[in-house]
């Protein structure tokens, strides 16, 4: 095999997937599947789409698909993923895994019975801002870490999804959860695993969601790094996840949106040839690093070499899976007002770990 046949579940998010895929020459759409039966036969003569169906049955059970994409409705994502799994099609789910451990685990399973690949797509962890941060964190530059920081704000007044899910209280989808994956997956990849939570909440914007708005939680890590989360869908600004990493010999302050980051160093290998001899961990150093917020189409190219046998699953399901433990803390810890343990998601024998 030298390409991947992808059937799409879901042209929500998925329109960014069908794009990326369009535009991967190691990568073909037969199949697309979505509830909107106006949009789906739209895309599918606009895009030249041989294949398009409402019943995702239809795309997981065809030959001609080797792979599917899993971007429906966060409470959808385990039906379809192992359903996908089931009928031996490797899957990329849109983050996040699911909305409980119950679903997380049952995807991990179906992911270790099956033996096929399994990617949850956190996109920031292509972007390029943050990949850059983790290589200066782990190359040194900033000394050992002490404190992470990171945000997501963005406002939803007008993004419900299909059906106004995002907001239907029969699947009430936490926006810890659901948005806020985001910033607690790129605070775990850079510090590892946060055992303890403390979380704050309430709901003064989109007053006429289940759910609350806005959550600040404190994080303490393994390792014994602290954590700042915030996550707010009714915030009156642009989108950003704004991130900070602490160390001992300097600061990273970063964004999915922005072309640069700002690094604080006391290493003058870090430091432009320039400024060699005067620098000072005071003077920033701004590093290019390129602006893009969705960086599916390196997602997408990822996915493409693990399932080529190119390069290992560095996000399988148990990835996924303690993300979402770390978010369901979180919101437990808000509805409650007492500090709560992570639930552990035990390392499993798959290519993954």
């Amino acid at each position: 095999m030298t390409s991947v046949r992808f059937g799409i579940i879901g042209l929500g998010m998925g329109a960014v997937h069908l794009q990326a895929c369009l535009e991967n020459p190691r990568a073909e759409v037969t199949a697309i599947c979505d509830s909107g039966e106006a949009r789906l036969r739209e895309v599918a003569a606009s895009r030249g789409i041989p294949f398009a169906a409402a019943d995702y049955h239809e795309i997981v059970s065809r030959d001609d698909v080797d792979a599917v994409v899993v971007a429906s409705p966060d409470f959808l994502h385990a039906e379809h993923s192992v359903a996908a799994m089931e009928a031996g099609k490797h899957v990329l789910c849109e983050k996040p895994l699911a909305l409980t451990l119950a679903d997380s685990q049952a995807m991990i399973d179906a992911a270790d019975r099956t033996g096929r690949i399994f990617m949850v797509g956190q996109v920031c962890r292509f972007a390029p801002g943050f990949v850059r941060a983790k290589e200066l964190v782990d190359a040194g530059a900033i000394g050992e870490l002490f404190l992470v920081e990171s945000e997501y704000a963005h406002d939803y007044t007008n993004v419900p999804g299909v059906g106004g899910w995002r907001r239907d209280p029969a699947h009430p989808r936490e926006p810890v959860i659901g948005g806020g994956c985001h910033a607690v997956d790129l605070l775990r990849w850079l510090a590892g695993e946060p055992v303890e939570v403390d979380a704050y909440a309430n709901h003064r914007v989109l007053t006429d969601w289940p759910v609350d708005d806005c959550t600040v939680a404190i994080l303490r890590f393994e390792s014994g790094v602290v954590g700042r989360l915030m996550v707010s869908i009714g915030s009156k600004r642009a989108y950003t996840m704004r991130s900070a990493f602490y160390g001992t010999r300097g600061t990273v302050i970063c964004d999915n949106t922005s072309p640069t980051l700002t690094l604080f160093t006391d290493d003058e290998s870090f430091a432009p040839d320039e400024a060699r001899g005067s620098h000072h961990f005071t003077v920033p150093i701004e590093v290019p690093v390129g602006r893009q917020e969705k960086a599916v189409p390196q997602e997408i190219d990822h996915f493409v070499d693990c399932v080529l046998g190119q390069a290992p699953v560095a996000m399988g399901a148990r990835e996924g899976a303690r993300t979402v433990a770390v978010c369901l803390a979180i919101v437990e810890a808000a509805h409650t007002g007492r500090r709560v343990l992570v639930t552990r998601i035990p390392i499993g024998s798959g290519r993954e770990d």
